[in-house]
């Protein structure tokens, strides 16, 4: 479970007088009618209590007079007044507690910050966590919900007084709400205070109980996520309907409860009654219900409705929404699910959704259909959304076909007394001291352990490499990857956090040492912090050791656990990568093994290439020259007509399969014509590749596949051309792709292409520098990895801190597109590219402008559409106008207009020349942004509309007519890609000379596992080009992608498989060395563009310094002087 971040932040605000308190009661007799009890809050607080006397017992509290049966007694009002309301004293306006029977009633509160506190000083111990659970609400003058919140004051002698913001809740007058948080303190200050403060001035503060225990965190957990549970039923009220319309409020139309519909036609498809929402005259129109202080932010919630509609013989769309409003009256709508409901049969609505900011407003609400079209809904429910539980590895032995060779699965850690069980048994201190900590009475400066009872120590540290050492030499294998994660922290006089590094010390069969970076985390001594990282060895040298190092000498390493792992399935080399499986692929046999897809008629002939297709050339085992022969289809009466063969038993799943062919159309050719290879998968189109033919010569047609679900049947087929143009087809290959050999070679390849050779030259007069270690580290790599944003991103501190640790560029997701920035003519909505621009100039990220047009017809808003040619023409001019010039010399690239190989709505409706006309204007207008055409499906070979041909000849019509076109942006959503097309593509765009960026990459694949191959083979392969110059994520937080199962992190902040990886890809592309300057007073290595540190260890003294290494082909000489 998510829990509250904990912040130290310095004020110097708030007043520790004592304000004498006189119960301002009010007679029950004269209270107001009682208003409903939100009994989920009821249930919640139940369950903590319930769990907490069984597990450490009540004492395990340590708020004296929790509920306040005791009256105010240990609780004190900071600068208020307050009184406790009970059934005997009198209520507040008639508002009853929530558990006991009474409540705390905090009134004349002038300043937000003032409320009611109580002193915990000598209830506390160090590092402890503890939870924090409150019921509260509000009373006063009050337009919309507010916040309470759980503050610590902590004084101390050496240091001002600080406060630490330990839970909240947005609340309102109409029901209590349980605030939650958690902390833990490094340290213990003098003094220690808890209270409740927050809602503005004039607004009185009701608090029912406080708990705050120290439960294990196992303890917590249970009880947070059993009550979240007990709570999740309750979010909605009245979903099925039970209670009438009760809760429900229609959305600018009326709500009818019916039994039935058409005479029994229509009938509830679970209870007894559903809801109509009839009378729409808005496709927004629809059923409403108020859920304002039931959901939280950064949690994952789920929607599930049963829908269908009434009006209309065709289906039509009905969507989810939730429209919030921030404190601040910014709203948005979040759209959560969307589907083709009809008036036959009732269907199920799904979708998740995560709230990054603050709401003091939410409404979840259905919408959707034409106006005139009745919304029926038999339930809607909104529940916490269950954790979604990691992938296993595909589980390739699983599938029919059968191998030649095996597998073997690696899945133990290989690290002795991984957890330090065993004191120090079979680890080594280098050059150091250790000892192991175990027992609670025999903590480390208070500090506990964060997984097991035990963990390693190591002092007396007087070089940043010295740590602590095992031998792994007869547990690791050639050609597996390994995974690293340990859990760390560091103690010591420097409060700056300091970077912990996992290395493996190699010996080779020459004696030869090197070192091989395989992990790091930036710790300090606040928390433990997880490590990760990972490695493969090409070949096994004479002695592998691991060791944890790197923090400045001084500082003791503390380590928890550490666990070396291989969890995936490897392939022998020796079994179907490579290997087409396509029977009879050079019809020697004539037509064995082939058949007509529908009543067209199969002939074999001569005269096709003999060459391999050139994209299988790099993957295929057999190497042998094509047959010069090939089937033709004639008498084709459909598209989809042409050869076909089934390979059912030869498809293994979660492989990925690349297509290769020779194809070609007849001479009767009336435009162009698209060719498709395809499968048949159980009666489902897969695409396996297509290309674009306007002659009768032979093409090469190239693409990939994978089976993710047992099928019962698969057909391989050609078609597409127009009935009754002759297709044929030669030398069609189907083989799955080895990805480590790739892998392999691109490694090499990154090498040569994004490595530089570095001399450091040592200057030092006084002293003789030969012989002297020198430690290199690189502390940043300077190629641009940039993400996706959406404005609401940034008020997530969990996105921000992954974000700003991760990538140095970003774009934004729709707030500068034109249908954002003016949805209306003339109503202009900049707020929000400001806003985000601004975050990214305050951190130092460049930011790509995305985008100033999009030729797409169908995502142009109405009121572009409705323009005559002049007025349009004026509506561009102002687009170009207005943006660009506001954002003069901020954004460093622009796409000037988008997709224009898929649309040509501007280009239709303006002539030719205003593609050309927007990026000769946008130049002049911001000389200093590189201006970018930007497209889809380029790279893979999946559609024949979007080919590297065809976009090089635009790029090239561009430049002809004067458009200073500056860059090639490829978007990359793609699926199962496969390395040698990806790269052809790359090498044919290359020949323009213009930098090429991915602008919008992802992948998706439902198992996490294969989503991080995937993502590995679009890295590697961009990062090993030379024309490559950027890569951007179309984002990587789990609802805040375009597309499903393509994000990195879940969407309460856990990193998945595709995310890990990402991650020790950006480790392993930053370069490290270690050795001793030379007799000429230099040393040299080769690394990767960006940020690095060296240490020098002469006889008298220690030197650091800094030093970048810009890109460049040639090798840079740097001058360190010491």
């Amino acid at each position: 479970m998510r829990r509250w971040a904990s912040s130290l932040i310095h004020k110097g605000r708030r007043s520790s007088g004592k304000a004498d308190s006189q119960p301002e009661t009010q007679a029950a007799g004269d209270s107001m009618a009682e208003p409903q009890r939100n009994d989920q809050y009821t249930d919640g607080y139940a369950m903590v209590v319930e769990i907490g006397e069984q597990s450490t017992s009540h004492a395990s509290n340590i708020i004296l007079n929790h509920d306040f049966s005791g009256g105010l007694d240990s609780w004190h009002p900071n600068s208020c007044h307050a009184y406790v309301a009970s059934r005997e004293a009198g209520l507040l306006k008639g508002i009853t507690a929530n558990s006991v029977g009474c409540y705390a009633v905090v009134t004349k509160r002038t300043q937000s910050w003032q409320g009611l506190e109580q002193e915990i000083t000598g209830k506390v111990s160090v590092c402890s966590t503890y939870t924090v659970s409150a019921f509260v609400r509000v009373h006063g003058d009050l337009q919309q919900p507010t916040v309470v919140q759980a503050t610590l004051k902590l004084e101390y002698s050496d240091s001002p007084t600080s406060y630490l913001f330990v839970g909240s809740a947005s609340v309102s007058e109409e029901s209590w709400v349980r605030l939650e948080g958690s902390f833990s303190l490094p340290k213990l200050p003098k003094r220690i205070v808890f209270y409740l403060e927050g809602p503005p001035p004039g607004v009185d503060l009701l608090i029912d109980s406080v708990i705050v225990s120290s439960s294990s965190m196992k303890q917590i957990e249970e009880v947070t996520e059993r009550c979240a549970y007990e709570e999740d039923d309750s979010i909605i009220k009245n979903p099925h309907f039970e209670n009438g319309l009760n809760h429900w409020t229609g959305r600018g139309c009326k709500l009818v409860l019916r039994d039935s519909l058409e005479h029994g036609g229509v009938c509830p498809l679970n209870g007894k009654f559903f809801v109509v929402a009839s009378h729409r005259s808005q496709t927004w129109n629809g059923i409403q219900q108020d859920i304002t202080g039931k959901v939280k932010r950064k949690v994952a919630y789920e929607v599930t409705a049963i829908v269908r509609i009434d009006g209309a013989d065709t289906n039509a769309d009905v969507r989810a929404t939730l429209w919030v409003q921030a404190p601040n009256g910014r709203e948005q709508y979040i759209g959560i699910a969307n589907l083709q409901a009809s008036n036959k049969e009732w269907v199920q609505l799904r979708g998740k959704f995560l709230l990054n900011g603050v709401a003091s407003k939410a409404v979840l609400y259905l919408e959707g259909p034409p106006s005139g079209v009745d919304i029926l809904v038999d339930s809607l429910v909104l529940k916490r959304a269950k954790k979604v539980l990691p992938s296993n590895p595909p589980d390739i032995e699983g599938s029919r076909v059968q191998m030649v060779g095996s597998l073997r699965t690696i899945n133990k850690n290989i690290i002795d007394n991984y957890d330090f069980s065993e004191g120090l048994r079979s680890w080594t201190p280098n050059c150091c001291n250790g000892y192991v900590v175990s027992g609670a009475l025999n903590l480390f400066e208070g500090i506990t352990p964060k997984t097991g009872q035990n963990y390693a120590v190591i002092r007396n540290r007087k070089e940043s490499w010295q740590g602590l050492e095992q031998d792994i030499t007869k547990k690791v294998s050639s050609g597996f990857t390994y995974s690293v994660s340990a859990t760390v922290r560091v103690w010591g006089p420097y409060q700056e956090s300091s970077t912990v590094l996992a290395t493996l010390k190699l010996t080779n069969s020459d004696s030869s040492i090197s070192y091989l970076q395989v992990g790091r985390a930036l710790v300090s001594k606040d928390r433990w912090e997880t490590l990760e990282g990972s490695f493969t060895l090409k070949s096994i040298p004479k002695q592998v050791v691991f060791f944890l190092e790197g923090p400045s000498p001084g500082l003791d390493i503390l380590i928890d656990s550490v666990e070396v792992s291989c969890n995936k399935l490897k392939l022998h080399q020796n079994v179907l990568h490579g290997v087409n499986i396509i029977e009879n692929s050079t019809f020697n046999d004539g037509l064995k093994k082939w058949s007509p897809l529908g009543s067209c008629t199969l002939s074999i002939h001569t005269g096709s290439p003999r060459l391999l297709p050139p994209l299988a050339r790099e993957s295929l085992g057999d190497q042998q020259p094509l047959s010069g022969l090939y089937v033709r289809a004639t008498n084709r009466s459909e598209t989809w007509m042409g050869p076909s063969q089934t390979v059912t038993d030869k498809l293994k799943l979660h492989l990925t399969y690349q297509v290769a062919a020779w194809v070609r159309v007849g001479s009767a050719v009336c435009g162009p014509q698209n060719i498709n290879v395809a499968l048949n998968v159980d009666n489902s189109w897969v695409n396996g590749g297509q290309v674009e033919v306007e002659d009768n010569e032979w093409h090469e047609i190239a693409g990939s596949f994978r089976v993710e679900k047992q099928p019962s049947k698969v057909v391989i087929y050609l078609q597409g051309p127009s009935p009754g143009v002759d297709l044929m087809l030669a030398g069609l290959h189907m083989f799955p792709v080895d990805r480590k050999a790739r892998f392999d070679h691109l490694k090499e390849q990154t090498d040569k292409v994004r490595k530089r050779d570095i001399i450091l030259k040592f200057a030092k007069s006084d002293v003789g520098l030969h012989g002297s270690p020198v430690i290199i580290r690189q502390t940043e790599n300077s190629f641009p990895f940039g993400s996706c944003l959406n404005r609401s991103n940034i008020e997530n501190e969990e996105f921000v801190d992954f974000f700003l640790k991760n990538f140095n560029w970003a774009v934004f997701g729709n707030e500068l597109k034109w249908y954002h920035t003016e949805p209306q003519q003339g109503k202009f909505n900049y707020h929000d590219a400001d806003e985000m621009l601004e975050f990214c100039e305050r951190h130092d990220i460049n930011v790509r402008g995305h985008c100033i047009f999009w030729e797409v017809e169908d995502i142009v808003q109405p009121w572009v559409k409705s323009l005559d040619r002049n007025n349009l023409m004026i509506a561009v001019q102002n687009r170009l106008k207005g943006l660009l010039s506001r954002y003069k010399g901020r954004f460093k690239h622009y796409d000037v207009n988008n997709e224009m190989l898929h649309g040509s709505f501007y280009q239709d409706r303006l002539g030719k020349d205003i593609r050309a006309y927007m990026f000769r204007e946008s130049h002049q207008l911001d000389p200093t942004a590189t201006l970018f055409v930007n497209d889809y499906n380029v790279e893979d070979g999946r559609d024949g509309k979007s080919t590297p041909e065809m976009y090089i000849q635009q790029i090239l019509d561009l430049q002809e007519r004067g458009a200073p076109v500056g860059g090639i942006g490829i978007q990359g959503h793609i699926d199962h890609p496969v390395g040698p097309i990806i790269c052809s593509a790359l090498d044919k765009l290359a020949i323009l000379g213009l930098p090429i960026w991915f602008t919008e990459l992802d992948v998706a694949a439902a198992n996490e596992h294969i989503r991080a191959d995937d993502l590995e083979i679009m890295l590697r392969e961009a990062y090993a080009h030379p024309a490559v110059e950027g890569i951007v994520l179309w984002g990587f937080w789990e609802f805040f992608m375009c597309r499903d199962h393509s994000h990195l992190v879940d969407a309460e902040g856990d990193v998945n498989e595709a995310g890990k990886r990402y991650l020790a890809l950006k480790q392993e592309w930053l370069s490290h060395a270690d050795g001793h300057i030379d007799t000429h007073g230099e040393y040299k290595f080769r690394g990767y563009q960006g940020k690095y540190t060296v240490e020098i260890n002469t006889p008298a003294k220690k030197f650091s310094r800094s030093f970048i290494v810009d890109k460049g082909d040639s090798p840079l000489v740097l001058n360190i002087n010491l």
